[in-house]
């Protein structure tokens, strides 16, 4: 296992092999992950906690805890934590190098 810090909170990455990898993140209020898409990588998110606000291809909804969704490859996506504090459970295929940004609020690169 290994803790790595985000500017928008942090990732316990709890898996990791040839086939998949199991993350825990927890996005601090107000904050919210890049505007991204894969090329390759699938993901699946189940909510621990909290309410999290969804970009899923240009639609926006919110899951509570108990809720998943399904990030396909290619989606463009954003994860947002406007209410609280939210811990997510995210499953995806073991590209985790696969990130293209498209809007970045802490400067990273695309």
């Amino acid at each position: 296992m290994k803790t790595v810090d985000k500017p928008w909170g942090h990732e316990v990455w709890f898996a990791h092999n040839e086939k998949y990898v199991g993350k825990v993140l927890t996005i601090n209020k107000g904050h919210r992950l890049s505007l991204q898409y894969h090329k390759v990588k699938h993901e699946t998110v189940y909510v621990l906690r909290g309410r999290l606000k969804l970009h899923l291809d240009g639609r926006r909804r919110v899951l509570g805890a108990g809720q998943a969704a399904v990030i396909p490859t290619k989606a463009v996506h954003r994860f947002e934590a406007p209410y609280g504090r939210v811990t997510l459970l995210e499953v995806s295929t073991p590209e985790v190098w696969d990130v293209v940004r498209l809007s970045d609020d802490y400067g990273r690169k695309k």
